[in-house]
């Protein structure tokens, strides 16, 4: 299979599969400033897949040579299908391990936009890398719910984002902010420009 790494503007069949979920009446985003992109990955199984990722146009070419140096390491990635594959619900897209990008919604628990609303942020195996708050009276929450097993960062596992892995690495080189080094909220699966 031919690697491939395309951006492209957003083809009207994809846009139709956004509509009304990714990308809901009330967006503010302009379809233009949006770009579509099909990126080659390999998954656990030393498969060769070709995905499928909407970011915003500032960051589509920091993508494809990201991903495009992930491909060639080796680095595995588990899925990489457009939210709307989930119906844009965010929970079913990362208990399935998918990393996306682009979806408008707010940030979880509150009402400012998330930056993957812009299309600016990037969620990467989040099986694996879960997004973990501590609230106020002691309770730990798990997004996603199913990645429990993965909150301690000091256990080995694939897929792990940490300091010392490639895809952290990447990202941070091109001017990434790493929701895993947050001070509360520890977001191991998220980049964002």
């Amino acid at each position: 299979m031919a690697q491939t790494f395309i951006a492209t503007v957003i083809p009207d069949s994809v846009f139709e599969r956004m509509r009304g979920s990714s990308f809901p009446e009330d967006c503010t985003v302009a379809r233009s400033d949006l770009r579509y992109l099909r990126l080659s990955h390999w998954t656990a199984a030393d498969k060769e897949r070709v995905g499928e990722m909407v970011c915003n146009k500032a960051i589509a070419d920091d993508l494809i040579d990201i991903f495009r140096q992930l491909y060639e390491a080796y680095y595995i990635i588990e899925s990489i299908r457009l939210i709307d594959d989930f119906d844009a619900d965010d929970e079913r897209s990362m208990r399935a391990n998918n990393t996306s990008c682009f979806c408008y919604r707010a940030v979880s628990g509150s009402q400012k936009l998330s930056c993957h609303a812009l299309g600016m942020a990037v969620d990467i195996n989040p099986l694996y890398n879960p997004c973990v708050r501590q609230q106020k009276n002691g309770k730990t929450i798990v997004q996603p719910t199913t990645a429990k097993p993965y909150v301690d960062r000091q256990h080995s596992f694939p897929q792990k984002i940490d300091k010392s892995d490639l895809c952290y690495r990447l990202f941070v080189a091109h001017g990434f902010r790493w929701g895993g080094a947050w001070r509360t909220v520890k977001d191991y699966q998220h980049f964002e420009k």
